[in-house]
């Protein structure tokens, strides 16, 4: 048995709205940077597609949406995806830590992030955790886990436009478990703030040409 210690790290922001039009303008208008031209695709599988930005090596940021020209899955779609209403506006919904040993992340972690799945979008493929009802592990602040299997990593193809994220700042009422659950499958990073709060939320705040920017 290997005795390597588990290292994981933040990968991308997730965010959620009714149309991927909605959901790009959102964001250039809370950072003041264009996500023009598009980079993404669609996954196939589940019935959605995407539109990236860059927030540093290593790091981005996903505009994700139901795909209206895809067929319905047939099983339920990622991110909670399946429960936004058609006017649902858009938000910083989740957020995805990858680790280089999803198996045993998963395996160490005390709350569950979801059930691996292979996915793919064009020349990229990955494992990531999905609850098996599409749900939102811990309402988003327990992230999901990647573990990319395809090189190099998807934000290295992305043009920089100078922003970087300092902080995400998540509130759950069970703070301390997902804490543990952190420590657990060896995710330590400043930039991850995790505190008590009545209700679960997340809030990124993102350096720009223009100062500092929050999604949330």
């Amino acid at each position: 048995m290997s005795t390597t210690p588990l290292h994981t790290e933040p990968d991308h922001l997730v965010i959620t709205a009714s149309t991927l039009k909605s959901g790009m303008v959102w964001v250039e208008q809370c950072l003041g940077v264009s996500m023009a031209p598009r980079i993404g695709g669609q996954h196939v599988r589940l019935g959605t597609h995407n539109a990236l930005l860059s927030l540093g090596e290593g790091f981005y940021l996903e505009v994700i949406t139901i795909d209206p020209n895809a067929d319905a899955p047939e099983r339920p779609r990622w991110f909670g995806m399946d429960h936004l209403g058609k006017d649902a506006a858009p938000r910083l919904a989740h957020w995805v830590a990858r680790t280089s040993d999803i198996a045993a992340a998963v395996a160490a972690s005390p709350v569950s992030p979801g059930v691996i799945e292979p996915m793919s979008r064009g020349a990229l493929d990955w494992l990531i955790t999905i609850a098996a009802d599409g749900t939102l592990a811990c309402e988003g602040v327990m992230p999901s886990l990647i573990q990319w299997l395809s090189q190099p990593h998807p934000a290295s193809a992305l043009p920089d436009r100078g922003c970087r994220l300092q902080q995400l700042v998540l509130e759950h009422p069970a703070a301390q478990d997902l804490q543990a659950a952190c420590r657990a499958i060896g995710l330590d990073d400043a930039r991850i703030v995790l505190q008590e709060g009545k209700q679960a939320s997340l809030r990124a705040v993102v350096s720009t040409p223009h100062g500092e920017r929050v999604l949330g």
